[in-house]
């Protein structure tokens, strides 16, 4: 079960933050990143990205974070609203997920990101606590700086989880859960901000316009353009077409022409489909069985197994690439000898030869693998976002004075992720160890190939480790990993 999450950031023009905080997302495994919409004239990007459920609050989490690390909005200037440096986050239904869940996941991050980041969280639209904060314009109304004199005096600005004061440089976030919406922009060939303005207000439904827009203008100063910048929040009610027409016409009775428009993020398809549909005047088209890429899919769909999925593991490492690369390959190699161990723990437990007396150990080392398996897999990715942070930080000009200590710190960042990996499937080692003599004589082999996956992930991991070391300057860092190394090489077992 997947959930989209769609945080935005207030950074649209430091290309090295924005990757660091896309890599953030990417560490937690499972993540499927999107779309990563920048704008410099809003200095501001949105980040899309699917997620398991159970891993979904700590992704949006890490991109938190980081963003209140590296984001200090006493500093910013955009076009677009923002009170936060990770500014809005909002968890939306697909792949069999609801509406209900996104809001439990939406009140988990608020706490979460309230108690360990110290910044006010407002929930907003379905996961809203009151009435008035539905609106995502009203919980930002004021902005960092006009939250910053209120929080801590006005009653109705206090925050729904956090501190009841502003976040001194990361400002305040809105965490909410709402169904699938579409950001349009519409540019109009004027600098004319009262039309714009007038436009803005006579198609949203807060002046009386069209069912489910939102509308406001902002004045692109580096095109020299106005933008109507929209937000549909049912595209069914209240189409693509219908907004783009009624800002075309209006713009045109004052003599303005529309140079383009544009979309910021995902849109669902069917909403393009629709607009091609009426603008054809197309007729018994069924987009289901007639448009080829839906067929494909559907296809590719019934196709996909395991197999598959091996497959295209296989093929990742083997691309003549950086990611993924050993690191990777090792929590792999974790993840599936607690996988082979969790399959053959389970056959045991439905088994009716088990003895009663060895059940309760079997299922809680089932409940342990489990675990570990989960935190295994997160290191996948997170191995090779590692990697990808510090090819970033390469990349800083020789000339800026912070660029060795940054190299350091990603250089410490590349070898902790391993070691990290490799204590994992120490753990998982010992539990299918300890749990492998109590299980059935029928799956001794899937237990021993298990061990054997554990101990090669260990291997595999600590030389990735030690790779790194050679370049660390800080000797007491050196040995402290050369420690942690030793360490875990003693508690390999049979």
């Amino acid at each position: 079960m997947l959930v989209e999450c769609v945080p935005n950031f207030s950074e649209g023009k430091d290309q090295s933050k924005i990757d660091a905080i896309v890599g953030a997302a990417r560490s937690v495994g499972g993540v499927k990143v999107l779309d990563i919409e920048k704008d410099p004239d809003h200095n501001r990007s949105v980040l899309s990205f699917v997620v398991p459920v159970e891993t979904a609050v700590e992704a949006c989490f890490r991109v938190a974070q980081k963003s209140v690390e590296l984001i200090d909005l006493n500093h910013h200037k955009g076009e677009h609203p923002r009170m936060g440096a990770v500014d809005v986050i909002p968890f939306i239904p697909v792949s069999g997920s609801s509406i209900e869940i996104c809001v439990e996941l939406a009140k988990k991050l608020g706490q979460k990101i309230g108690q360990e980041l110290k910044m006010p969280v407002f929930l907003y639209d379905r996961a809203a606590s009151r009435p008035e904060r539905k609106d995502l314009a009203n919980v930002r109304k004021g902005q960092f700086e006009g939250l910053r004199e209120e929080i801590g005096k006005n009653p109705d600005r206090v925050p729904d989880f956090g501190p009841n004061r502003i976040h001194p440089t990361a400002g305040a976030v809105a965490v909410g859960a709402r169904e699938q919406i579409i950001n349009f922009n519409v540019n109009l060939l004027t600098q004319d901000m009262n039309l714009g303005k007038a436009i803005a207000k006579k198609i949203r439904t807060s002046g009386g316009g069209f069912p489910f827009l939102r509308a406001k203008e902002i004045h692109l100063e580096k095109k020299k353009q106005v933008q109507i910048s929209t937000v549909l929040t049912d595209y069914h009610a209240t189409s693509l077409q219908t907004v783009f027409e009624a800002i075309r016409v209006e713009a045109m009775a004052c003599g303005v022409e529309v140079v383009d428009s544009e979309i910021v993020g995902l849109v669902p398809q069917a909403s393009l489909v629709d607009f091609a549909l009426s603008s054809l005047k197309l007729s018994s088209f069924d987009p289901k069985t007639q448009i080829l890429e839906n067929r494909l899919k559907e296809m590719s769909s019934e196709s996909s197994d395991w197999k598959t999925a091996a497959h295209q593991v296989v093929a990742a490492l083997a691309e003549t690439t950086a990611t993924p690369g050993g690191g990777s390959a090792a929590a792999i190699a974790g993840a599936m000898a607690c996988g082979l161990g969790r399959m053959a723990l389970g056959i045991s437990l439905q088994s009716k030869k088990l003895e009663e007396s060895k059940r309760p150990i079997l299922q809680g080392a089932l409940k342990e693998l489990e675990e570990l398996c989960r935190q295994i897999e997160s290191c996948i990715a997170e191995d090779a976002s590692a990697f990808e942070q510090f090819m970033s930080v390469l990349k800083l000009p020789q000339e800026d004075p912070a660029r060795p200590e940054k190299i350091q710190v990603a250089l410490k960042h590349a070898a902790e992720v391993p070691l990290k990996t490799a204590r994992l499937s120490l753990k998982a080692l010992h539990s299918l160890a300890n749990s492998g003599p109590l299980a059935l004589g029928t799956v001794a082999s899937d237990m021993k190939c298990a061990r054997h996956l554990a101990r090669s992930a260990i291997h595999c991991a600590l030389e990735n480790v030690k790779i790194n070391l050679d370049s660390i300057k800080d000797p007491a860092c050196v040995r402290s990993f050369q420690k942690d190394i030793t360490s875990i090489l003693q508690g390999i077992c049979e």
